[in-house]
């Protein structure tokens, strides 16, 4: 079993950063693809970005078009944690993120379903 908790949530004015983080327990934690999701009131979860184990692509970074450019997710296997780093921030960016952990490192890393393991949330406010 893998437990995720994320943390560096918080308030910011629209065009400045925040970093998140997603501490996981475990030992396999380097196999898995993790991911980070976000859900804004009365919208449906989706998709923020991805990193694949190291090992199997030399680019094993995927990103929301919504997103790219701006966000940057990173992992620690030595640590057991992946982050991510957001700046530029918008209003729009403002929702509960999530992050997830795909212990088969599924292609389908864009979608919620191969994700086994999620954390409880952390909220992302960005003022205008």
């Amino acid at each position: 079993q893998v437990q995720l908790v994320e943390s560096g949530g918080g308030l910011v004015q629209a065009g400045g950063s925040l970093r998140l983080s997603c501490a996981a327990s475990g030992r396999t934690f380097s196999r898995y693809t993790m991911a980070w999701f976000r859900q804004a009131p009365g919208k449906e979860r989706e998709f923020v970005a991805a990193i694949t184990p190291i090992r199997w692509r030399a680019d094993g970074t995927h990103y929301a078009d919504s997103v790219k450019g701006r966000f940057t997710i990173s992992r620690d296997n030595a640590k057991n944690t992946v982050s991510l780093q957001m700046n530029s921030l918008k209003p729009e960016d403002t929702a509960v993120y999530y992050c997830a952990g795909d212990p088969r490192s599924s292609d389908l890393m864009g979608t919620q379903a191969p994700y086994d393991y999620w954390g409880q949330g952390t909220q992302v406010t960005v003022s205008t």
